[in-house]
């Protein structure tokens, strides 16, 4: 037979292939996403690094202008600051010209500044990371106290630092930009109530014990209030508000910024927001006076600072390296899978192969693994082996068909044409013989169609209450004559509460085909008894004989057709063959099941076991 044509695409092979490539471009572009994603996760971190140090560069340069009246010596800082981040660091004035640059001078600038370093303008020192609106409070200008005042606050600061530990979990002196020192209680407890219990009273201020010199400005803090009140005054002046005496100095919650205030200001319209507009007249006349203390305004260029550049930009050696690396992958991937696909498909041709021999030769497949392909190999095998034994049985069928069959045409043949040429008179002894002829091919060709409906599945059984022990007599009384002409002594033993739900004419049939086997094979003097009793929800028919028995190699095979324990028995003494299958499907249709049991030498017992029925109603 000609092998049938598989298309490429539905092949074995080509599908395996086709999986692994698809698993491997998956893999790749998951590796590749994943690269990708993690790379870019990387770079955002470390853009969050950089622009952590782009703040530190902003704050230490604009501390650098709050405290130098120009950018004369600001390289260093610079070259300090790039060596310290790793950034390209360049300042210019508003016009680009180079103030200082931590790169080569023939170094291109970014293409726009990252910021303006403008104490004046811009504070980065209140708040780390922010850039606010107002002046740094770094520039401090002419309120940078001398040394020697510096040193006197410093003293009066450390005393009350000692009086207001006894009280508290801990206190430390810090410092303004100016050098003024304050106090500051870890666990922010109000430090008014101190001063009443004698802290920092030095001398200074009866009742209270509180020092006032650490609240109010010294001398050089005086001299800068007096000009800024001259700066202020004249914009005040200007928008209709008086000056009613100078200002004086308070500082922020964490001491840091120091404020002109409180102002002592009237205006003859009170219903114009006088605060706002004198902050702005101050704010401005400090500008003016911190101006000759601070660096000119200045841009910063960082060398990274221009963020419309690509996140992630990848070179062609890169590209090439991962276009290298996929396609190994898909080669290797590809290469594996073909030796893995030859190693599946070779036994599967084998198997097809063996599979396209000519029924008659049962061919196996030489398959050895122990893999799913080797169990499908396997099970071939074992049905090549199945139906190499049934199409045995099949020919020893129909040699057993054709040996029952002729023996009694023969016979009736023969009578009828010595009948016919006038050698024998057709007495009725002879007609006697022939029926019996007759009923015996009858007998077989019955059993054969039986046979051939349980097959086909069309079996029909027409079931009603039964009586079992009713049933066993009916069988008895048939075959006590058979049983008395062999000299065999037929027996019964009955429960008459057994009912059966089942055909009485089939169930007669299957019993017969028993008894009748069992008086064929039980010698003269011997014993075949029917019983029938109940076993719980079952009803048990046994059929008992004391004939030689069957040997336990030959009990698996009773119910098979044709199947005889003797083949040298003849047709008289052996039967058709067909009985006990026969029993065997009638059972099947009445949801029962037939077993047989031997002992070589103590005869044989079948017991038919089927559901038992409930008693009709009208049964007393």
């Amino acid at each position: 037979m000609k092998p049938a044509r598989i298309p490429w695409r539905k092949r074995l092979l080509v599908r395996l292939l086709f999986t692994s490539v698809l698993i491997a471009v998956c893999s790749v572009a998951a590796t590749a996403w994943l690269a990708v994603t993690t790379t870019t996760s990387a770079l955002e971190e470390e853009q969050g690094q950089d622009l952590a140090a782009d703040n530190k560069i902003l704050a230490e340069l604009s501390g650098y202008a709050a405290d130098h009246p120009d950018w004369t010596g600001v390289q260093g800082t610079v070259r300090a600051l790039a060596a310290k981040t790793g950034r390209r660091i360049a300042l210019t004035t508003a016009d680009r010209t180079l103030i200082a640059d931590s790169a080569s001078h023939d170094t291109p600038l970014p293409p726009r500044p990252a910021a303006a370093v403008d104490p004046l303008h811009t504070d980065t020192y209140t708040e780390f990371g922010a850039q606010l609106s107002g002046i740094d409070p770094r520039a401090v200008g002419p309120f940078r106290l001398t040394a020697s005042e510096r040193e006197r606050l410093d003293l009066v600061a450390e005393k009350q630092k000692s009086c207001f530990d006894r009280f508290s979990s801990g206190t430390s002196v810090q410092h303004t930009p100016s050098g003024r020192p304050y106090l500051v209680v870890e666990d922010g407890t109000d430090t008014s109530s101190y001063y009443k219990f004698g802290c920092g009273g030095f001398g200074m201020t009866a009742g209270t014990g509180r020092d006032p010199a650490l609240d109010f400005p010294t001398a050089t803090e005086t001299k800068a209030l007096t000009a800024l009140t001259g700066l202020a005054r004249p914009c005040l002046q200007a928008k209709d508000m008086d000056l009613g005496g100078k200002l004086s100095l308070t500082y922020d919650s964490t001491g840091r910024n120091p404020v002109s205030g409180p102002f002592l200001i009237t205006r003859k319209d009170p219903g114009r927001p006088m605060d706002q507009i004198a902050k702005t007249c101050v704010l401005n006349a400090r500008r003016t006076q911190l101006e000759p203390y601070v660096a000119p305004a200045a841009e910063l260029f960082l060398g990274i600072g221009d963020q419309t550049a690509p996140r992630f930009d990848m070179s062609r050696a890169n590209k090439a390296k991962i276009v290298g690396a996929a396609g190994l992958v898909l080669a290797v991937t590809v290469a594996v899978t073909a030796v893995v696909a030859t190693r599946l498909v070779r036994p599967l041709r084998a198997l097809t192969a063996a599979a396209q021999q000519p029924p008659e030769l049962h061919a196996r497949a030489p398959v050895r693994t122990r893999d799913e392909t080797g169990l499908l190999a396997e099970a071939f095998n074992d049905l090549t082996e199945r139906r190499e034994r049934l199409e045995q049985q099949r020919r020893a069928m129909v040699s057993d068909i054709a040996h029952e069959l002729r023996s009694p045409l023969t016979n009736i043949r023969g009578w009828l044409e010595v009948t016919r040429d006038g050698l024998v008179d057709p007495d009725p002894a002879l007609l006697g013989s022939l029926h019996e002829e007759a009923l015996v091919l009858q007998r077989i060709i019955d059993d054969l169609q039986d046979l051939a409906a349980a097959d086909a599945g069309t079996l029909r059984v027409h079931r009603e209450p039964v009586r079992a022990a009713d049933l066993v007599d009916q069988v008895a009384a048939a075959h006590r004559v058979a049983a008395d002409a062999a000299g065999v002594t037929l027996l019964t033993d009955t429960d008459a509460t057994a009912w059966l739900d089942a055909d009485p004419v089939r169930m007669r049939q299957a019993l017969g085909n028993l008894v009748s086997n069992a008086i064929r094979h039980t010698p003269g003097n011997g014993t075949v008894t029917l019983s029938a009793r109940r076993a719980g929800d079952d009803v048990l028919l046994t059929v008992t004989d004391t004939g030689p028995g069957i040997a336990a190699a030959d009990l698996p095979h009773v119910f098979e057709r044709f199947w005889r324990a003797e083949k040298s028995r003849s047709r008289r003494t052996g039967g058709s063959g067909l009985g006990l299958p026969i029993v065997r499907h009638l059972l099947a249709a009445h949801d029962g099941t037939a077993e047989a049991r031997s002992e070589p030498g103590k005869g044989a017992e079948f017991t038919l076991r089927l559901p038992a029925a409930p008693a009709p109603a009208d049964v007393s």
